[in-house]
Parts: C-alpha cells; sequence; structure tokens
C-alpha cells in the first residue's frame, strides 16, 4: 500500500465514521482489508482506492468502513459501570419517576450486542423492583452486519467466556451447535437499530441513561465535542451518560486509569466537560 492510498483511506473512514485511525501503521490496516480484496476480486489496494473514488462506490465505503472499525466488545466490560448501574443508576431513577413509570436506556455504538444484553441482564435481575415499569433499551451502530449478529443473540463459547458470570451463561443462554443463544425475554428486551453518530440522531427521543463507552476516545476533539453535546440534548435533565474505561469527556485528552469510567449529567457536560 502507497503512502498515498494510506492517507486516502485514513481520510475516509474518518469523514464516514469519525474514527480517527492510528498513522502509521499501513500493516495493520492492510491485515483488515485483505478479506475486503478476496470477497470483491479486487487485485490489489490501489484497486481498491480507485473503486472508491468512484460516484457509486457507496456500498464497498460502508464495507470498508466497517472494516477498519474496532469491534472489541465482551459482556460486562469492565464490570464498574453495571454494578453502578444496578446499585445507584436504576433505584435513583425508580425513586425520581413513580409517576411516569418508563425508563429508557441507549447503548450507542453497540456492536455485536453485548453491551446492551449485560443491560438487559442487570435488569431482568432487578425484575422484582421493576414490576409494573416499562423499560426500552435502544441499541444502535453503525455495521448492519455487527446489528444482525447481535440480533440473533447467538454467541460462540470463547464469547461467552469473556466476561459473562457463569450464573447468567445457565440462566439467560440455551446451548445449540452454533454455541449459546441468548433467552428469547432477553433479546425481546432489546431493540436493534443502525445509525452512524455522526448523523442526526434526534429522532430516538429522550434517554435516561446513555452508555456510550469506548466510541467517543476514537474521535478528535472537534468530533468528540459535538457527539458529546447532541447526546446531551437527548438526555433527561437527571440523566447519565457513562463514558468508557479511560475515555473522557474533556476537551484535552489525558492518562486514565483502565479501571475508571465516568459517568456525566447534561449539566456537567454544559459545565464545560467536553463542552466548548
Amino acid at each position: 500500500m502507497s503512502p498515498l492510498e494510506f492517507e486516502f483511506l485514513l481520510k475516509l473512514v474518518k469523514s464516514r465514521s469519525g474514527i480517527v485511525l492510528r498513522a502509521g501503521q499501513p500493516d495493520q490496516l492492510e491485515s483488515r482489508l485483505r478479506p475486503l480484496l478476496r470477497r470483491t476480486g479486487l487485485g490489489s489496494f490501489g484497486a481498491l482506492v480507485a473503486t472508491l473514488r468512484r460516484h457509486d462506490a457507496e456500498p464497498l465505503i460502508a464495507q470498508v468502513v466497517e472494516a477498519l472499525a474496532t469491534r472489541e466488545t465482551w459482556f460486562f466490560r469492565d464490570r464498574t459501570p453495571f454494578d453502578d448501574f444496578t446499585g445507584r443508576l436504576v433505584p435513583a431513577l425508580l425513586a425520581s419517576r413513580p409517576a411516569e413509570r418508563h425508563i429508557r436506556i441507549w447503548c450507542a455504538a453497540a456492536s455485536t450486542g453485548q453491551e446492551p444484553y449485560s443491560v438487559a441482564m442487570c435488569l431482568a435481575e432487578m425484575a422484582r423492583q421493576l414490576a409494573g415499569w416499562q423499560v426500552d433499551i435502544v441499541a444502535t451502530d453503525l455495521s448492519v452486519s455487527a446489528l444482525e449478529k447481535a440480533a440473533t443473540g447467538v454467541y460462540n463459547g470463547f464469547e461467552v467466556q469473556r466476561g459473562l458470570p457463569i450464573r447468567h451463561l445457565v440462566k439467560y443462554f440455551a446451548r445449540q451447535d452454533d454455541g449459546w443463544r441468548i433467552s428469547p425475554d432477553i433479546r425481546a428486551m432489546v431493540q436493534f437499530r443502525p445509525l452512524n453518530l455522526l448523523d442526526d440522531f434526534a429522532a430516538l427521543g429522550r434517554f435516561d441513561v446513555v452508555f456510550c463507552r469506548n466510541v467517543v476516545g476514537g474521535f478528535d476533539q472537534p468530533t468528540r465535542r459535538d457527539v458529546l453535546h447532541r447526546i446531551a440534548r437527548l438526555m433527561l435533565p437527571d440523566g447519565t451518560l457513562i463514558l468508557g474505561a479511560g475515555e473522557t469527556a474533556a476537551t484535552e485528552r489525558g492518562p486514565c486509569s483502565s479501571a475508571v469510567f465516568e459517568c456525566l449529567t447534561p449539566a456537567r457536560l454544559k459545565r464545560g466537560r467536553g463542552s466548548r
């Protein structure tokens, strides 16, 4: 891959997804794109770039962005946010919404579904407290293929071993030939929708809790600021935004322990945590 081809692909992915890939790593980029070259029959990266420049290249562009987007995810990732969700956030919502009896949760960049299903299992464990309440979980991702996998609710042995407590595996999954299938009740709790965070997402409605984890850290400062502002506008005044380990809403990046996650309210965002 030539330097010009590499630079073109970096700019393409950033413009379409907001993701800033690391410069100086063409080998990693090449390894992610080689399966796409084989599937499409394109003989070289030069041919790929030439095709991507054509006016009818949108389907191929989507495949390139998907191939280069990070899909790293697992059940109950970093555990602490989920403990805080069940131990503090949900009880606070139950106390503050006795009339509405309705909670809405958004998992942005949900990938293949492990995060929203983890949220659903947390809520299933609180079924007694939530009796009579309506809970909506909306899960979005720019990758249609990732959402298709998520919607099946089927995971292989390696995937269910990553972060999933054995009692949850026994309680909420059924063994089948091609892996483990999540229970229909948990599957029915999640609505999967394709969405690019660079696009307008106001139509999703208002939310009490937003999980936007391991996403904004891959954006540059202007993109991160814009996405967080627009998320804040969708959150109810006492809502909570949960970022990933090592991510911050601040405009300047800084060191952060991998054990740390950040919970933000719309008011805190407006006071300048990643605001202006």
